[in-house]
């Protein structure tokens, strides 16, 4: 059995923290665990702090824009925080844009991003 990453509920907002080299199981062990906290909490928004991470691989790299897409499904925004330059860079000549995840420098600033996305209301249709 492979070690979870912990999903930490900030009152809407559910944090995950990466703090280890992520394996292939690992990865979609996360996917489940979080799409099941976003439905049983009712998270309207999702940090994933790769601060800790040194390299990524294509397959971290679609993990993250797969997530970002699971829980847009289910209601919640996804923010990348913490990638270091070396991380950006690897994903840009793997050819990965993470198209639809948002990015913050930092912990504080996704989750002010999220708090203020939260605040406006939804545009009409």
């Amino acid at each position: 059995m492979s070690d979870r990453v912990p999903v930490l509920k900030i009152g809407d907002i559910l944090l995950v923290s990466i703090q280890v080299d992520l394996e292939d199981q690992m990865v979609l062990d996360l996917q489940d665990d979080l799409s099941q906290q976003i439905v049983a909490t009712g998270a309207r928004g999702v940090v994933i702090d790769i601060s800790a991470l040194e390299i990524v691989d294509s397959f971290v790299g679609r993990m993250l824009a797969t997530t970002a897409a699971i829980s847009r499904v289910l209601g919640a925004e996804t923010v990348v925080v913490g990638m270091r330059p070396a991380v950006a860079m690897t994903l840009v000549e793997l050819g990965l844009s993470l198209g639809g995840v948002r990015t913050a420098l930092n912990l504080e600033l996704g989750l002010s991003y999220l708090r203020r996305a939260q605040d406006t209301p939804p545009a009409r249709p």
